[in-house]
């Protein structure tokens, strides 16, 4: 709703950078976006500079996306969302159920997930052609655990370029987060008419106990690490 800010296309997110398509370059990549021109009316008639964007929740996680970004966008400024990784998990989990992408319950979902994964993101190393099914449908628990992601991308690009905020602190007080990404971002204060929630899921089932003890164990000390990595405790559980 910010009065500086246009979306990319009719999508939130292009894939570009974690899909075959990025092999179709930069100049598809950008036919996404507002063009120059259309960039630079809207920016007179505001009064000020208006930036543009995507999202992507496979981005960060990808193993060559990050380098693509950091090479191919040198200037951009990146905001990354996390969610306590225990819910996080679940709710990839039911989605891919949905999806029909995975057949087996939560749990053995997660006990069969290092098996499933071993390899894949050194087999996308060597060779940038292959998708991996599993790094993008079954990676439940690699997905959260956080602080090695973040750490590489700062690394990439720089911790000037990078956001971290939690779910929690959006979901909770989003004026006060939006306002802080529009401080990070450079865009002058405004406050839209509401903040109502985007993507809700209700659990028809909730995570079972066994599940969420296992998932806690798991993200107990990523979790610690992420908190000291970013210099704030997002309280998650575990």
């Amino acid at each position: 709703d910010h009065p500086q800010v246009t979306p990319a296309g009719v999508m939130k997110g292009v894939h570009f950078f974690d899909t075959n398509d990025y092999h179709r370059g930069l100049d598809w990549y950008r036919s996404h976006f507002p063009t120059r021109r259309s960039l630079a009316t809207m920016a007179e008639r505001v009064g000020g500079t208006v930036l543009t964007g995507e999202s992507s929740p496979y981005y960060m996680f990808h193993p060559l996306a990050p380098a693509r970004i950091a090479t191919d966008l040198p200037g951009s400024k990146i905001v990354v969302l996390l969610r306590d990784p225990v819910d996080r998990a679940y709710s990839q989990y039911l989605h891919e159920s949905r999806r029909g992408y995975e057949t087996l319950e939560f749990e053995a979902a997660l006990e069969a997930e290092d098996d499933r994964l071993a390899g894949e993101a050194e087999r996308m190393l060597t060779d940038p052609y292959y998708d991996s099914f599993g790094l993008r449908h079954h990676s439940y628990m690699a997905r959260g655990e956080y602080e090695a992601q973040v750490r590489h991308l700062t690394d990439l690009v720089g911790s000037d370029r990078l956001l971290v905020v939690s779910s929690e602190q959006l979901f909770g007080d989003p004026g006060a987060t939006y306002h802080r990404v529009l401080r990070f971002l450079g865009l002058p204060e405004f406050t839209p008419a509401g903040f109502a929630a985007q993507n809700a899921n209700v659990y028809k089932s909730p995570i079972s106990a066994r599940a969420r003890d296992m998932l806690e164990d798991r993200f107990r000390e990523p979790n610690k690490l992420l908190y000291d990595f970013v210099g704030e405790d997002f309280g998650w559980s575990g």
